[in-house]
This record gives structure tokens, sequence and C-alpha cells, in this order.
């Protein structure tokens, strides 16, 4: 497993067209067991493998989490979502036309979850899709879902939008903070659609959803 022992890398991505040779360096890095911050098309996040345990702690740390947060799983496509929740013909339909976005919803997990990643009692996890350039090519090559959660630090407000800040104050953390300019500071919108009516879990970047 990969562990940080100084300062993170500090790679630098095109917005529209990151760079292959750095998203495939960053996926090494990934499967090494780094722990990554990352641009979306709501706001940085930070990133492992599924797999990744230390990542996990490693997060939960940084943000100071306990056991009942809802970690997202930040999938490419649809195909890949469903291999991770339940997704019933009308969830799948509203869920459908809010994505990629910026929404985060909250469904029951499949058997591919490891239960370290559940709710511990409602048995659910968040998933996502994004439409940000440079977490579509980090998803594509990586071939599976990234562990992730929002780069929001403890007693703060709103997420850091710069990758340098992120850099100066998160460097010693991390393995490795992707830059591709200043994110915005709204995370997604998150939905729980795992009971029989959808509850607003929390306002953010995605509007209007409909059920």
């Amino acid at each position: 497993m990969a562990a940080t022992t100084g300062t993170a890398r500090y790679v630098e991505l095109h917005p529209r067209n990151p760079q292959r040779r750095a998203v495939l360096a960053t996926v090494d890095l990934l499967r090494e067991g780094g722990l990554i911050a990352y641009p979306t098309d709501s706001c940085f996040a930070l990133g492992a493998v599924v797999g990744n345990r230390e990542g996990l702690e490693r997060i939960r740390a940084i943000r100071r989490l306990d056991e009942r947060h809802h970690f997202t799983l930040v999938c490419r496509d649809f195909a890949q979502l469903g291999q991770f929740v339940r997704v019933s013909t009308p969830v799948f339909r509203s869920v459908k036309a809010a994505t990629p976005g910026c929404y985060t919803f909250i469904l029951p997990a499949t058997k591919e979850v490891p239960r370290r990643l559940m709710h511990p009692r409602k048995r659910t996890v968040g998933v996502r899709i994004p439409r940000h350039p440079v977490a579509e090519a980090l998803l594509a090559e990586l071939g599976e879902p990234l562990l992730s959660s929002t780069l929001l630090l403890p007693d703060t407000e709103e997420p850091l939008t710069s990758g340098h800040e992120i850099h100066d104050r998160l460097g010693h953390q991390l393995d490795a903070v992707l830059d591709s300019g200043e994110c915005g500071t709204e995370p997604t919108t998150v939905v729980d659609l795992s009971g029989d009516e959808p509850v607003l879990v929390r306002q953010g970047a995605g509007e209007g959803f409909r059920w």
C-alpha cells in the first residue's frame, strides 16, 4: 500500500482534455493504495479505490467522520452504478434524468459493496456519476468506482476550491492533488431514494430533481 511520506504530488491537468499520461500515473497511484484530491463538477473530493481500507480511514481522519457518514461510490456510468446499488424502475428513471451531474443518490447496496462502506443500520451507500473531464478520465482508466467524500474540512462551511490551497494544507496527508482550475463551493445535492419516498438530505449544486 502506498503511504504518504512527505508532500503529495501536485498534478496540473487540462480542464477539458486532461493529459492521459498524468491520468494513467494517477490511476497507478490509486491502485497502489494512494489517496488523492481531485476535481468534480461540484467541488473537490477525496478519492481512493474501493478496496483501500487505509484510504478509507485516512478520509475519516481528514474529515473527522463517524461511522454513520454515507460514503459515495463515484461511478463511470449506469452499468457500473448498477453493480453496487439496487435500483427499481421508477428510481432508475429519476436517477437517469438527473445524471451525469451534481447529485448523490443514497440507495440500497448490493453484495459488491464492502460492509465497511455501508451505513451500519440501513445498509445503504451513496452513488453518483459526475460530469467533469478529469473525473471522467480517471474513472475510464481505473475501470471501477472511486470511493469518495467531499473535501470539506472539519469546522468549515465551504469546501476548498483551489488545488494550490489543498496542496498547502493537506499535502502531508495526501498522495496527490489533481488541479484543473478552480472548483465550485457547493457540494452535490444528496437525495435518499432508499425508502418509499425520496428524502432531500442536502441541497447542493444539483437543482430541480424530480421524482
